[in-house]
């Protein structure tokens, strides 16, 4: 089976501590020799002490800094430095969000030595995440998020991936299709679905402006520290509607959700208008979203980290799971 995938994947059985030690070197500092690893299925993350006469009773951030390995051939390098601009015109614009530290050369991304694997480091940045927010917070992120869109909108990528029915709707399935991973009990029903709801969102999409999103915008990448939130990890910015990024923080189908959603865009138009006829994009870009994240780990799936984690993945419950989840979509479209 081809477990990397179009976009060619690898793992990082290079990626030794000497030489993350290295890598946080070449920012013109040195290392107490203290790593630890931080949480991340598709890269490797590690927070790292510098040698700057500070100990963690501190309560200086200064005192570390996150470095972040991309996987192997799943972004061009052209592709990580629009992300990092992207967070660098979000700086500039003084929107709470990290944007990544520059190198004595005055670069943001480097490469380890024989081993094709980009790395950039960060500040380390403090707080909590929210289960839930409360309707202020929701607001203060959804004015954050009209900001985001606001400066996101004065440029477009070049590199970026683009949301559409194709890049995260059929290729995978053709995908799945093709290395034989849809066991044969649900494999027409979940095409047939899928085409469906294909074919009804395809014309939405095309009819929405698109722009620079977050791209993966949930409660787990918003840190809070008091009243305040920082917007993180932007590793899947892409070009896509904005309303990808709202409806991932009220991803539910009930009462509440709809209150919470309607609290965020309270915040939204304060800072910029919201189109709301791309509301009815929420429930195809959720099926994308699943589609998109099952072949994720399908293309990955070798890589020992994964199969410690998706334990289940492949098997005739967690197809049928899939399948059901989609049927729901399917079913609130009126396709079903």
């Amino acid at each position: 089976m081809d477990t990397h995938g179009s976009s060619a994947t690898k793992f990082f059985f290079e990626l030794t501590p000497e030489k993350i030690l290295e890598s946080v070197e070449r920012l013109g500092t040195r290392c107490t020799g203290r790593v630890l690893a931080l949480n991340s299925m598709e890269n490797r993350v590690y927070e790292a002490e510098l040698d700057m006469d500070l100990g963690p009773e501190s309560g200086r951030w200064d005192a570390f800094v996150v470095v972040k390995f991309y996987r192997p051939g799943r972004w061009t390098r052209e592709q990580i430095l629009e992300e990092h601009q992207f967070l660098s015109e979000c700086r500039e614009a003084e929107l709470p969000v990290v944007a990544p530290l520059q190198f004595p050369d005055g670069s943001t991304l480097c490469e380890v030595p024989g081993a094709g694997i980009f790395f950039a480091a960060f500040p380390k940045v403090g707080g909590r995440l929210l289960d839930e927010m409360s309707p202020e917070e929701l607001r203060r992120v959804g004015r954050l998020l009209g900001r985001l869109h606001a400066i996101a909108s004065a440029s477009r990528f070049k590199h970026r991936l683009k949301l559409t029915v194709e890049s995260y709707g059929r290729q995978n399935v053709d995908f799945l299709r093709r290395e034989k991973l849809l066991p044969a009990s649900v494999e027409t029903h979940y095409v047939s679905l899928a085409e469906r709801i294909f074919d009804l969102a395809g014309p939405w999409l095309a009819q929405t402006p698109t722009q620079r999103i977050h791209g993966d915008c949930h409660v787990g990448n918003i840190l809070w520290s008091g009243n305040s939130c920082t917007l993180v990890d932007f590793d899947d910015c892409l070009d896509g509607p904005c309303v990808q990024d709202l409806w991932l923080l009220t991803p539910g189908r009930d009462e509440q959700t709809y209150r919470n959603r309607e609290l965020l865009l309270e915040g939204y138009d304060m800072m910029r208008e919201f189109d709301r006829t791309s509301l009815r994009l929420v429930e195809p870009l959720r099926a994308l979203r699943m589609i998109n994240f099952t072949t994720w780990i399908a293309k990955r799936f070798e890589d020992p980290a994964f199969k410690r984690v998706f334990v289940d993945y492949g098997s005739e419950r967690y197809w049928r799971e899939q399948l059901i989840a989609l049927q729901e979509v399917a079913e609130s479209l009126g396709l079903a």
